[in-house]
């Protein structure tokens, strides 16, 4: 008799390995189909939810409101448990099927996911307050930060400056205690019952370095108004930092990263295929995203190299001066001027809507430094792409096409 448990295993393995692809690779118009099935869905409830909380409209549509909230939490437990299931593909997870499940579920978007289902299931197992697991149905907005390149990269700006961000906080902590004892000193005299305590003054301190002032304490001494005039300037200043840092921040994430790069998108690129799982998410970490359009120049003859690019999906022709060449997804170009430190030998525009990943010169040196794997691909790549150019248009034309004069 034949041992079939190997043969079921690797199906399931395959199935297991599809469903991953869809749900966290984006790839392929079913990925796409679902992903934004799964939007509108997500706006469908967050909209039955704020309608539910009117009782005159929870009462007259009951019904809709009822099935909307029945299929929305089954389909969202169904994504729950099927993200679960092929969490143990993600490399990244790979320390066994029970570990990589469980980091995902204690990721960030897995609690997000987790708690988008759980005030349903409790309404129905437990007694609970209605308006509180209302409130928390709210939190099924933050899933749209698995589809949403802006607020995935907010949210990135802020974890990127979680040590700066806390600094501030912990000036302006510092900052309201010492306005606030100041204060005490200056006004407990005048106002005991509101300037008596450290304590009662903080809260005015509070308040107003938050440029808030909302008037029900106010000094009466003339101390007290010099003391609190610097305080609402320390209070502005206050404001500005973490303002400025966190603006700054979420510019070059949004500047960096016109779509999500995922672990997926970069691991299917021919070049990076051979990495491991580390290495791969340290080029995640240099690489920038764009989308050009049908028509884009996106490099043109004459100008400094300053990057490779990667095709993650779409078309471009690069023009030379003798020939044109059409690139596909997975190719990539610009390394020999960049790697040379040279001026661009072809204009190279987008055939198709086109999506880029860019490497910078200077990160494509230092990477090449710190693999030399990888580094070994890309100049054999390049001494291909230039042999082959030689053996076709002559040896002295096409140097010159590819080494043009360096940069300055």
């Amino acid at each position: 008799m034949l041992d079939t448990a190997p043969h079921s295993n690797k199906r399931v393995e395959g199935l297991r390995r599809r469903v991953y692809v869809v749900l966290e690779q984006g790839a392929g118009g079913a990925s796409l189909a679902l992903n934004r099935f799964l939007i509108v869905l997500i706006g469908i409830t967050l909209t039955a939810t704020v309608i539910e909380s009117v009782p005159d409209m929870a009462r007259t549509y009951a019904l809709p409101l009822s099935a909307i909230e029945w299929a929305a939490t089954l389909i969202f437990s169904l994504e729950y448990a099927a993200r679960i299931w092929s969490a143990a593909e993600h490399p990244l997870l790979k320390r066994g099927v029970f570990f990589g499940r469980l980091r995902f579920v204690l990721s960030f978007s897995g609690l997000v996911d987790l708690v988008a289902i759980l005030p349903f299931w409790l309404s129905i197992f437990i007694a609970s307050d209605f308006r509180v697991l209302l409130v928390l149905r709210l939190v099924r907005f933050f899933k749209l930060t698995r589809y949403s390149p802006a607020m995935r990269s907010l949210l990135d700006a802020l974890y990127s400056e979680r040590r700066a961000l806390a600094g501030c906080f912990v000036i302006l902590l510092g900052t309201a205690l010492i306005a606030a004892a100041l204060m005490h000193l200056a006004e407990r005299a005048a106002q005991p019952e509101r300037f008596g305590t450290i304590p009662d003054a903080l809260w005015w301190a509070i308040v107003t370095l938050g440029t808030i002032g909302y008037g029900d304490v106010v000094p009466v001494t003339v101390l007290g108004r010099i003391l609190a005039s610097f305080t609402i300037f320390a209070g502005l200043l206050m404001m500005a930092l973490p303002v400025g840092i966190f603006a700054t921040a979420f510019a070059n994430e949004v500047h960096r990263r016109d779509f999500i790069i995922t672990w997926g998108l970069v691991a299917r690129i021919p070049l990076f295929r051979s990495l491991t799982a580390s290495e791969i998410a340290d080029v995640m970490t240099m690489l920038r995203a764009q989308k050009v359009d049908s028509g884009t120049v996106i490099a043109r003859r004459g100008e400094p190299a300053h990057a490779m690019y990667l095709i993650a999906d779409g078309e471009v022709e690069v023009k030379l001066r003798h020939k044109h060449l059409r690139l596909g997804t997975g190719q990539f170009f610009g390394e020999i001027a960049a790697l040379r430190r040279t001026r661009r030998s072809a204009t190279v525009t987008a055939v198709t809507p086109t999506r880029l990943l860019v490497l910078d010169a200077l990160d494509l040196h230092g990477l090449m430094d710190r693999q030399p794997a990888l580094a070994a691909r890309i100049e054999e790549a390049a001494r291909e792409k230039l042999g082959h150019a030689l053996n076709e248009q002559g040896g002295d034309l096409v140097t010159e096409e590819l080494y043009e004069v360096p940069s300055d």
